[in-house]
């Protein structure tokens, strides 16, 4: 099973930069996007389903924001729009789909650059996901989350950690939330097969030198419960995919 996770923003954006072109190449099995701002009838979607995708949309009921959708060559066993939180839903922030005794969840995380507000029902949002997960986890022990985490763990995960200690994406209490939530029995998938430096998953657009000078962060993430460790194969970065601000990041897991 190899899934791709890719923030895109914007499919309609993306497709007119090569995404389906990008698709024929065969990159995975599974392609979980964020961020579409789109709905299903915005979108050309025959020329996915020419490629022998099914596709499942989860999209904000405000237009043109936030949004999830996956499309996968294999049809899901079953398909869950969002997570029952109101808040999150209404953004169209969460989709789930079981593969067999596997729950994939394809989240966007929400950003908390425009405002303390956002900061606060970010902190918010992760609380409540992480009590849903920790419910979900009794039932489904096979869980893959992949998404736009909008946070950088580490220091290695970003290429500025000293002048970015203060923005949100690398905040304290948001490191330590993803450190809490990796200790309570999830695998950080790229760095399981990974420990080097200077990979990352997103840069700034603000500067086109920035992405040329890989001064990115590392947002973007695969994360598997523990059930899943001896199934995982190989995991990678693809930063040299560019229909977006953000690059694919993939994982391979064998099937049992």
């Amino acid at each position: 099973m190899r899934i791709i996770s890719y923030n895109v923003n914007g499919i309609r954006a993306a497709m007119k930069k090569g995404l389906i072109d990008w698709l024929k190449t065969d990159p995975a099995d599974i392609i979980c996007f964020q961020e579409t701002k789109a709905t299903r009838d915005d979108v050309d979607i025959k020329q996915f389903e020419a490629l022998g995708f099914h596709h499942h949309w989860y999209s904000a009921q405000k237009k043109g924001y936030s949004g999830v959708a996956v499309f996968s060559k294999q049809k899901p066993d079953l398909v869950i729009n969002g997570n029952g939180h109101a808040p999150s839903d209404d953004e169209g922030r969460v989709i789930q789909l079981d593969f067999g005794d596997i729950r994939l969840i394809n989240a966007y995380f929400p950003s908390g650059t425009s405002g303390d507000l956002r900061q606060q029902f970010k902190y918010g949002w992760l609380d409540e996901f992480t009590s849903y997960l920790n419910k979900l986890k009794k039932k489904h022990p096979k869980i893959v989350l992949v998404g736009d985490y909008n946070i950088a763990h580490e220091e290695i995960d970003i290429h500025d950690p000293k002048g970015n200690k203060n923005n949100s994406g690398f905040l304290p209490e948001e490191r330590s939330w993803m450190t809490k939530f990796l200790a309570s029995g999830w695998i950080d998938t790229f760095r399981h097969f990974h420990p080097e430096p200077h990979r990352y998953s997103w840069w700034s657009q603000r500067f086109p030198s920035v992405r040329l000078n890989n001064k990115g962060w590392r947002i973007d993430y695969i994360t598997v419960t523990n059930a899943l460790k001896d199934q995982l194969v190989d995991a990678e970065i693809y930063p040299d995919v560019k229909h977006s601000d953000h690059c694919p990041v993939y994982v391979e897991l064998k099937t049992v």
